[in-house]
């Protein structure tokens, strides 16, 4: 059997990124650095979150969901250019803004968000660095820029561009997103903690057998009616996958099994 080679993985892979990222001071620096701002703190509300809807809604999956207390942020990273980024960033925000409040709260309940997108191509090919978007009047006889004020942001980082005011931080850690070896003469902090944290999975026995369970897992379900060794190793590898802090629904994605079956073995485990 062919040797797989863990370190072709880096940080632009998803798994990997979310990995890093898992980390709340490493990921409170990438987010302060890639938007030019402060950052208090950060919490998770759910890592790789699948919002649940309406049954026959569209699922989303969020690689990286977290909140500083005031805002909310969700960070994804993109490897494959596509033309339809901008209605999924729609898609999420209107997810996300309808997992913060519940039916029939004062919309004044909604907090600032940010839906971010990390990614290894132009997506509007202008050379930008950074694409930034907020709701603004297109009416022409408004005069002065009126905004819309409803604080929902969307931001398009564009690894590969070379044109807007960022800082030398961030250009080094773009450059480390395009070429890993340039971490090796980086005077970022943030580029070196990243890459030991890549460094580290890498040769981390249990996240390669989480990576290689994803990898499977992302392209097939097992049948019903698997052997019960298979069974065993579905449950082993959910159970992992829940104190790693992946929701319910997408480890039953993963693992094919039901949402009621994984439930019934986080249950049995915490009892």
């Amino acid at each position: 059997m062919e040797q797989f080679n863990y370190n072709n993985i880096d940080i632009t892979n998803d798994f990997m990124f979310g990995y890093v990222m898992s980390d709340p001071e490493r990921c409170k620096q990438f987010l302060e650095q890639i938007l030019d701002i402060q950052i208090d703190h950060v919490e998770y509300l759910e890592k790789q979150k699948s919002i649940d809807m309406k049954i026959d809604a569209k699922g989303v999956r969020l690689d990286i969901y977290m909140s500083d207390g005031k805002t909310v942020y969700n960070v994804e990273m993109q490897t494959s250019s596509n033309k339809t980024l901008p209605r999924r960033s729609r898609y999420y925000q209107g997810q996300i803004d309808m997992n913060l409040i519940a039916k029939g709260e004062n919309y004044n309940k909604l907090k600032k968000s940010f839906v971010i997108f990390i990614c290894s191509f132009d997506p509007f090919e202008k050379d930008r660095y950074v694409y930034s978007f907020e709701n603004i009047c297109k009416d022409e006889n408004a005069g002065d820029d009126i905004f819309l004020q409803d604080e929902a942001y969307k931001v398009f980082i564009n690894t590969k561009g070379t044109k807007g005011n960022v800082s030398d931080n961030f250009k080094e850690l773009m450059d480390y997103f395009n070429n890993s070896e340039n971490a090796k003469s980086s005077k970022n902090p943030l580029v070196h903690s990243i890459d030991a944290a890549v460094q580290s999975a890498r040769n981390n026995e249990e996240w390669r057998h989480d990576f290689m369970t994803w990898q499977m897992y992302g392209n097939e379900k097992y049948d019903e009616g698997k052997a019960e060794g298979e069974k065993t190793k579905a449950k082993e590898t959910a159970l992992r996958m829940f104190s790693k802090g992946l929701d319910v629904k997408m480890i039953a994605e993963m693992v094919g099994e039901t949402e009621e079956t994984v439930e019934q073995w986080v249950l049995v485990k915490e009892a």
